[in-house]
């Protein structure tokens, strides 16, 4: 009777392209985004806090952002390796449990940089890994709620960044209006994240994550999704007549009025048209979220 010998080999480190190609720096653009809006939403002159504005894009884009994506990819690794066996890890150029290893790395520097930048900066970069872990990670895994899933994302997309922006460049905590325009932006981001998942609606079903496509049907969630997206711009559009901030206030509402003339095209056929839909009236999503933040930055 013999026995296999065990393997004993080490487990290569990984490349620096592969550790890259793990953190998907094609998703840092948009908590990127909306850091720039927090940095104009403050009203600070960049020239006085560049060192603190380095430190934040750092923060939301590869520590913070790029940890969550290795967070993702190593708890999604099995399925994976059905689907997207090409990715770092299944495809094995990420061996052993470095992908674990790189989260725990990233995720710590993360918060060392978080601590050096100020409290608030800090508290903000703890939520935000706490959700990253908590939306891959079982036993919460709260990707799989279709309600919960795309609120947490949009928080860490949208509002979280832009708080860090907005109190980097303060140093303290933003002004309460920045609070509730950035919040009103974090929901409206759902519908976005809604739409994220039409593209997986068969595999959301087979892996039995109960996306909102998945389980109401393309129609219903693309409904839900556009409601979404304009109920909270309605609101900031009143919010900034209210406060004055009539240029803002207009550009927010051309904005919204083309984004409706959108959706209705868009629900015609969600499931096919809502690719388009995100390279069309997400991108005036965004570009209303920073005429929102030139507005609220004008009275700093």
């Amino acid at each position: 009777m013999t026995r296999r010998a065990l393997d004993t080999s080490p487990v290569p480190v990984p490349a620096l392209s592969d550790v890259l190609a793990l953190s998907k720096p094609i998703t840092w653009f948009p908590p990127m985004w909306a850091f720039g809006c927090g940095v104009l939403s403050s009203g600070v002159p960049v020239a006085d806090r560049w060192l603190f504005l380095i430190a934040g894009l750092l923060l939301t884009g590869p520590l913070v952002c790029g940890t969550s994506q290795a967070v993702n990819d190593w708890f999604d690794r099995h399925v994976d390796a059905i689907n997207e066996p090409d990715r770092p890890i299944p495809s094995g150029r990420i061996a052993g449990r470095w992908g674990l290893a790189i989260a725990i790395i990233g995720s710590g520097l993360a918060l060392i940089v978080g601590l050096a930048t100020g409290p608030w900066v800090f508290a903000a970069t703890v939520l935000g890994l706490v959700f990253a872990w908590a939306y891959s990670a079982p036993p919460l895994r709260l990707k799989a709620d279709g309600r919960i899933g795309p609120a947490v994302v949009g928080l860490c997309y949208e509002g979280l960044p832009w708080f860090t922006g907005a109190a980097v460049m303060a140093g303290a905590l933003p002004d309460a209006r920045v609070l509730v325009v950035l919040l009103l932006y974090s929901a409206g981001a759902f519908g976005i994240m809604t739409l994220n998942d039409f593209k997986a609606i068969a595999g959301d079903r087979v892996t039995g994550v109960r996306s909102l496509p998945a389980v109401l049907g393309p129609a219903r969630a693309g409904r839900i999704a556009c409601v979404a997206m304009a109920v909270p711009q309605i609101i900031v559009v009143a919010l900034l007549w209210h406060w004055q901030f009539a240029i803002a206030a207009t550009a927010v509402a051309v904005s919204l009025a083309v984004q409706l003339v959108l959706m209705r095209r868009l629900l015609t056929d969600p499931k096919r048209l809502a690719p388009w839909y995100n390279a069309t009236g997400t991108t005036l999503f965004v570009l209303g979220m920073a005429a929102a933040a030139a507005g609220l930055g004008s009275a700093a």
